[in-house]
């Protein structure tokens, strides 16, 4: 009985069975987004930013397909204009909400 235990053990664990090969892991493909301003980027952006409830660098770029550096000038753009009020305000994350009428 010690033998029928001792068997498989062999078989998959000796020198004589495969390595097992392991996995590359999962590529991310790159994202595509814009880093210029069109017209059509820029109507999207004034029409439908100022209804979302939570708005950061972050959301922007991953809702609008737009880079960063874009998606941190349009924040401060539509907040200057007082569609946006800010909520945080850190040197890591810019975090604001749509403006409403109550609160001004």
């Amino acid at each position: 009985m010690a033998k029928a235990k001792a068997a498989p053990t062999s078989s998959s664990g000796g020198k004589a069975a495969k390595k097992k090969k392991w996995s590359k892991g999962k590529v991310k493909d790159k994202a595509v987004h814009a880093v210029t301003l069109d017209k059509a980027t820029y109507d999207r952006i004034f029409k439908e930013v100022p209804t979302f409830k939570f708005i950061s660098q972050s959301i922007l770029i991953e809702r609008l397909k737009i880079g960063g550096s874009l998606a941190r000038v349009a924040i401060k753009h539509l907040e200057r204009e007082g569609h946006i009020k800010r909520i945080v305000h850190s040197s890591n994350q810019l975090i604001y909400t749509r403006a409403t009428a109550a609160s001004d």
